[in-house]
C-alpha cells in the first residue's frame, strides 16, 4: 500500500515493520497474528491528518498509539495494516499556571509533563502503568490511573478537554482550559478507556494540581481479617489518604516486606506538615487498637509495587465493591495457591492482579465468576495471545454492547481503528 502525502505536510518516519524495534514486534505479538507492514510517526497534525483520510480512502486498518507501551491490551485483532504514533506530536500548547490548568499534545509522555511542571510546585495526579514511557493519549485511550484516584479520581476526572481526528480525518473537539467547562463533558468521557477504537486523539488539557508541602507512606501488616477492619475504618474515618492500597502477601514478598503471611495496607499522606503529624497520630491510634505492625516507608516503594506488577506475564484489572475487595484478595489467594500478586485500591475497589504464567484458565474463569456475582469485573490487560484465544479478555456481561456498537458506526463506519480490540470485538 502506498502511503501519499501532501507535499506540505510536514515528514512521516516510516519505518518497515522487520526493522521495528524489538519492543514494538513483542507487543504486537500477543494480540495479533499478522504483522502490520509499517510503523507512522507523523511529526505535525496535518501529516497525521493526511495519513487517517489516506487509510480512510484506502480501507487501510490502523492502531493509533503513543510509544507502545500498552498496545498490547484489549482484544485480539486480525489484522492491522499500519500502526500510527502520536510520539513527536509533543509539544506543550499552553500551561495555565494561576489557573491550574495545562494543554499538551498528546505524544507528550507523562514523565516530562511532570518534569516541565515541577518548577511550578505543580503536578497532574494519575499513576499511570509506565511514566516514563507512557504517553498523555494513550493513558487518556486506555484510562490507566492507579493509586492515587484514591483522592484525585480517575482521568475523566482530571481531564477538561480534548481534540480528536476522527477516522476520516475530520478534526473534533470538546470542553476547554477551564476547570468548571461542562461542555463536550460526555464526549471526553467517551474517548476516554476507548482503547483507539473511536478516534485519534491529537491535544488534551488537564486539571492540575499542587504539589503538597510533605508526603508520608506508612505500610501497615497483619492477618487478611485485620487489614479488613483498618481498611473500614480508615474510609469511615477523617483521614484523607492520596493513595490508599490492600496488598497481597505474595505481593509483599515481592516488596522484601512482612513474613510471608502478612496482608498490607499501603497509605499515602500529601498535605501540610500539621496536617500529615495529626493524620498519622489518627492512624496510629488505629493501628494499635487492632493490632498492626505499622511502619514507614519510602516514596521510591509505591515504584517499586507498580513495577513488579506489570513485570508479570499476565495482567490482569478487577473491579469490586470495595467492601468485598479483601474477600477477593482471599479468594484469588486460594485459587492461585499464594502465586498470584494483587493490589486493589481501598475505596474504588480497583486494582491490578498478576500471575506469573497464563496456566490458570480455570481460575480466570472462577475469578471472573465470583466478581461478576458481585457486581464487577475482571478484565485481562497484558496476556500471551494463546490464552486470550482461550479467555476473552474483556468479559463484559452488560446489555450496553447494541449502543455501544451503533456509536462505533457512527465514529468509524468503516471499522478502520483497532479493529476488534475493545469490548464486544468492536
Amino acid at each position: 500500500m502506498a502511503l501519499v502525502v501532501d507535499p506540505g505536510t510536514q515528514n512521516i518516519d516510516l519505518k518497515a515493520w522487520q526493522y521495528c524495534h524489538p519492543h514494538w514486534h513483542r507487543q504486537m505479538e500477543r494480540i495479533s497474528r499478522q504483522s502490520p507492514e509499517a510503523l507512522l510517526v507523523p511529526h505535525s497534525r496535518a501529516a497525521l491528518t493526511e495519513i487517517l483520510r489516506t487509510a480512510h480512502r484506502e480501507k487501510i486498518t490502523i492502531i493509533p498509539c503513543g510509544n507502545g507501551t500498552k498496545l498490547a491490551w484489549g482484544g485480539l485483532t486480525p489484522k492491522v495494516d499500519w500502526l500510527v504514533s502520536t510520539r513527536q506530536l509533543n509539544r506543550i500548547v499552553d500551561h495555565a499556571v494561576n489557573d491550574l490548568t495545562i494543554t499538551v499534545e498528546a505524544g507528550i509522555t507523562f514523565a516530562e509533563l511532570q518534569n516541565h511542571l515541577r518548577p511550578y510546585k505543580q503536578y497532574l495526579p494519575l499513576d499511570p502503568s509506565f511514566p516514563n514511557q507512557a504517553t498523555l493519549g494513550g493513558i487518556v485511550a486506555t484510562a490507566d490511573t492507579g493509586s492515587l484516584r484514591q483522592r484525585y479520581g480517575g482521568v475523566r476526572d482530571l481531564l477538561l478537554g480534548i481534540t480528536m481526528l476522527r477516522a476520516d480525518g475530520t478534526l473534533a473537539k470538546a470542553g476547554g482550559k477551564v476547570v468548571k467547562n461542562v461542555a463536550g463533558y460526555d464526549l471526553m468521557k467517551l474517548l476516554t478507556g476507548s482503547h483507539g477504537s473511536l478516534a485519534t486523539i491529537t491535544k488534551l488539557t488537564f486539571r492540575l494540581y499542587p504539589i503538597q508541602e510533605q508526603s508520608q507512606t506508612i505500610l501497615m501488616l497483619g492477618s487478611s481479617a485485620q487489614i479488613r477492619q483498618a481498611q473500614s475504618q480508615i474510609l469511615n474515618s477523617v483521614l484523607t489518604p492520596a493513595a490508599a492500597d490492600l496488598l497481597s502477601p505474595r505481593l509483599l514478598q515481592r516488596l522484601q516486606r512482612g513474613t510471608g503471611e502478612d496482608w498490607g495496607l499501603l497509605l499515602r499522606f500529601e498535605a501540610i506538615r500539621e496536617s500529615i503529624t495529626a493524620q498519622l497520630q489518627e492512624l496510629e491510634t488505629i493501628g494499635q487498637h487492632l493490632g498492626l505492625v505499622s511502619q514507614p516507608e519510602h516514596l521510591d516503594l509505591w515504584a517499586q509495587l507498580r513495577k513488579a506488577l506489570f513485570g508479570e506475564m499476565v495482567v490482569a484489572k478487577v473491579g469490586i465493591l470495595s467492601h468485598q475487595s479483601m474477600a477477593l484478595l482471599q479468594h484469588i489467594e486460594t485459587l492461585t495457591n499464594g502465586q498470584a500478586i494483587a493490589r486493589i485500591h481501598c475505596k474504588s475497589g480497583l486494582g491490578i492482579i498478576a500471575f506469573p504464567h497464563d496456566q490458570f484458565l480455570r481460575q480466570f474463569r472462577a475469578i471472573r465468576d465470583f466478581c461478576q456475582a458481585h457486581h464487577g469485573f475482571f478484565t485481562i490487560l497484558d496476556a500471551p495471545y494463546r490464552l486470550k484465544q482461550q479467555f476473552e479478555p474483556w468479559g463484559y456481561p452488560g446489555d450496553a454492547l447494541p449502543l455501544m456498537r451503533r456509536i462505533k458506526q457512527q465514529f468509524d463506519p468503516q471499522n478502520i481503528l483497532s479493529p476488534q480490540r475493545f469490548v464486544g470485538g468492536i
